[in-house]
């Protein structure tokens, strides 16, 4: 991706949430410039790799294969992170776009449409030797357990969740014709360099050209304390 690609993302990520009165944190607007002088008192922050994520998961089309994240909060599984053992993120689907077919080893996950358009959520089972399988899959919708078959896509209205339990397979785009979608996550520990498990061979994060400078930097481009 291009970094002014990023910079445009971000910033209309930045309008639609302001419309949608949904605040993100200080850090959200700091410029490279801001962390350039953050210390140590910002180190939860870089940890966590809190903050914005845009990707196209490698694939150089994020028109079709793209997602804009903020992640809100984040622990660890080790280390005086550990006391917090959970995340949260806000992210902006565009109708369209598809989130590639993944499950996660570790992290369990609450995926919730908060605003917008209509979330198609697809679900299967993992086997054994990690692919996707063709079985009844069981998922709880808002407190409420639902089994259907592999593949299905399940319907979330603004205000709708579903639990995506460690190992599920899961991919989510919007429904045509209903537009853009905010999605909540909250989840235990959430690690994007480890836990995630594609079904093809693609990257989580963008391999950036950098034709201009950044607006904000990315989670995983925060420079270390002084």
């Amino acid at each position: 991706m291009k970094r002014s690609e990023i910079n445009r993302l971000i910033a209309e990520s930045e309008r639609i949430l302001e419309e949608k009165r949904f605040a993100l944190p200080p850090f959200s607007r700091w410029t490279p410039a801001d962390w350039a002088r953050a210390g140590h008192e910002a180190d939860e922050i870089r940890s966590g790799q809190l903050g914005w994520d845009v990707t196209d998961f490698g694939r150089g089309d994020f028109a079709n294969f793209g997602l804009v994240l903020f992640t809100l909060r984040n622990g660890s599984l080790s280390g005086a992170a550990a006391e917090k053992p959970y995340a949260e993120k806000i992210l902006i689907l565009e109708e369209g776009q598809m989130t590639p077919m993944h499950f996660h080893r570790s992290k369990m996950e609450d995926i919730i449409n908060r605003a917008g358009g209509v979330l198609l959520m697809e679900v299967r089972n993992s086997a054994p030797d990690g692919a996707p399988a063709d079985t009844d899959v069981t998922v709880s919708l808002d407190g409420v357990r639902q089994t259907v078959p592999a593949g299905t896509a399940l319907r979330l209205v603004p205000g709708e969740s579903v639990t995506i339990h460690r190992g599920l397979y899961h991919r989510f785009y919007c429904e045509k014709g209903t537009g853009k979608i905010l999605i909540g996550e909250v989840s235990s520990v959430n690690d994007d360099h480890a836990d995630n498990v594609f079904v093809e061979q693609i990257g989580r994060f963008p391999d950036i050209e950098e034709d201009e400078p950044p607006l904000r930097l990315l989670a995983t481009e925060y420079p270390e304390s002084k």
